[in-house]
Formats: C-alpha cells, structure tokens, sequence
C-alpha cells in the first residue's frame, strides 16, 4: 500500500553526508506527493515528539554541509521495549506510516527492534565514517572522513621529515580499522594497525631502525583507535627505536566538513532510493554500495552479522610500506 507520510531521522556518529541523504529523502518524496515529517536528535526526539513536518526549503543549502540538520543524541529510554513503544506511538498519532533511519549499526540496530515489536515499516540508510556495516562496502561519510585523515598525514610527514621523527596518527575505529587502513595506504604509511590484525610491536620497531639505518628520514604509523591507544604505543615506539617520536590524534575532526563529491552523490542516490522503497511498502531492507552497485540488504541481517576488513587491503599495506 502507498505510504501517505513518512518520516527521516539521522542517529548516532555524525557523518559526512548525512545532510545530502536526508534532503534526497525529503524532496522524493514530496516529488511523489507524500507527506515528510523529520524527526530531530535521533530517537531522543521521537520520544520525545520533537518531530516537525518539512518542506522543500527545510532542506535547502544543506547538501555541501556536514554534520547533521536534524540533530542526533544518544538515547538509553529507547533501548527498552516502553521507551520503543513511546517513540512508536508519537508517530502514530501524525500518521507517519514508515521510517527512514540515517545511521550506522547501532541505529540500525534499534531500527530493527522497532519494526519487530510494532510492524512500522523501517527502511536504512548506513550513515557512519566507519564503513562497517555488513553487506556492502560503503557507507556515507566514509570517504570524507579518510581524506581528511589523508590531509592530515600529508601535512604530518613535513614535520616528520623535517625532524627525522617517527609520527604516530590516531584515527577512530573502535572495532573497525576500514578507515585507518584506506588512508593508511592513501598516505604512504608505513604501518597500519588496526583492531582485526595482531601486531608485534618488538618486530615493528626493529624494522624501523633498519630503514632508519639505511638512510630513510621518517616514519607514519596510522593506528586505528581499536587498535590500542597510540599516545601509550608511541612511548614504547620511542624507547625501543630511541628516534624521536610524536603523536597526533586527530579525534573528532574525522566527522566534519564538507562532504566529498562521492559522498554526496552516493548519499542523494541512496536517499532517493530508500524514500521510493519505503513509500512503496518495503520494509526491512538497508540500501548501500556494493561493487559500485547500489544493493539492498536485509536489515536484520546487516545488524547482525559482523563485517571483515578485507584482507587485500593488509596484505597491500604491506607490500607498499
């Protein structure tokens, strides 16, 4: 049946490109006639019933800008079957009769449980720098996020090359290392360590003192934050190599600034179709890139399986360094 009002949201981590799916959803589907209520802070807000109906300005001059117009916060009422059932019900009473949620897993996740207890139709959008949801290898903000860390490790090598020093990058990646590993490679670095491959500290140090000892000026060493802490790991880099060794954690920076032109593209394309999808009826799906397709998978299952860091990127890490 055709849905006559839906509504967006967009949960947890803050990415790049948000704002572009987001307005993608909004202006399909008033282009198909439908009603499009935002629902603001995440689900904070849907309990809240800070949801507010949108027009096609309420999404104008947004595709450049990142973060996210609709807001998002953290919400442990909802983690529980009433507080579900509360977020449901303010829903219900605008008439909204399907959801599209703009996150990463754990948004997706809650997604999930909303459309098992109360049958709203739920359709998902990965939104998160990460790029660690199952079944597909992108997702929105990723490709900004790792050029700024690039950025970041193209002006870190001057210093580094400068002193002669080893720079250890601290990039997020709690459980996932697809971000340290991209722009690890990206940015010529000779180490990449990531939560998802064991690593040996003694042997790594003994490697840079011979590159040293053949003349190389410096070393970048991207560590993802899941990987252990690299403030703690720059000490023990230093005593045992006895080079100079400087840490820079580049935090939240990760989340911000203008989306790329990869980003907003594949955000408007899969905003469009996650509107038109939940318009029609479908539910339970997350749309996403694969291969450069765009695919629909299972929601239940992107949330429940756990993706892999594929392991031609290690092996190119290495061969390159």
């Amino acid at each position: 049946m055709i849905k006559k009002a839906i509504a967006v949201m967009t949960s947890g981590g803050d990415s790049p490109g948000m704002n572009a799916a987001a307005r993608a959803v909004v202006r399909t589907a008033l282009y198909e006639g439908v009603k499009v209520y935002g629902i603001n802070n995440g689900y904070q807000g849907m309990l809240d019933d800070d949801i507010e109906e949108l027009t096609s300005r309420s999404v104008s001059d947004l595709i450049q800008r990142g973060g996210t117009f609709l807001g998002t916060a953290r919400c442990p009422e909802f983690k529980t079957p009433e507080g579900r059932r509360k977020g449901y019900e303010n829903l219900v009473k605008r008439g909204i009769e399907g959801l599209v949620i703009i996150g990463g897993d754990g948004s997706l996740t809650g997604g999930s449980l909303l459309s098992k207890e109360t049958g709203l139709p739920i359709v998902g959008l990965p939104g998160t720098i990460d790029n660690d949801v199952w079944g597909m290898d992108y997702t929105i903000g990723c490709d900004t996020a790792a050029n700024t860390i690039v950025d970041a490790i193209n002006k870190l090598r001057d210093t580094a090359s400068a002193h002669r020093r080893i720079m250890l990058v601290e990039v997020m990646g709690r459980n996932s290392g697809w971000l340290a590993m991209m722009s690890g490679i990206a940015g010529g670095a000779e180490f990449v360590l990531v939560p998802e491959v064991k690593f040996n500290i003694d042997t790594m140090c003994e490697e840079i003192k011979e590159m040293y000892d053949a003349g190389k000026r410096y070393s970048i060493i991207v560590v993802a934050e899941g990987a252990g802490s690299a403030i703690e790991i720059g000490k023990a880099v230093e005593e045992k190599t006895g080079i100079d060794t400087r840490v820079s954690v580049l935090g939240h920076i990760q989340r911000g600034g203008s989306p790329t032109v990869e980003d907003r593209m594949k955000a408007s394309m899969l905003g469009e179709k996650a509107a038109l999808a939940i318009i029609s009826g479908a539910s339970d799906v997350v749309f996403g890139f694969n291969e450069g397709k765009v695919v629909a998978v299972n929601l239940f299952e992107a949330v429940n399986n756990t993706k892999t860091l594929n392991p031609e990127l290690v092996r190119l890490a290495r061969v390159l360094a």
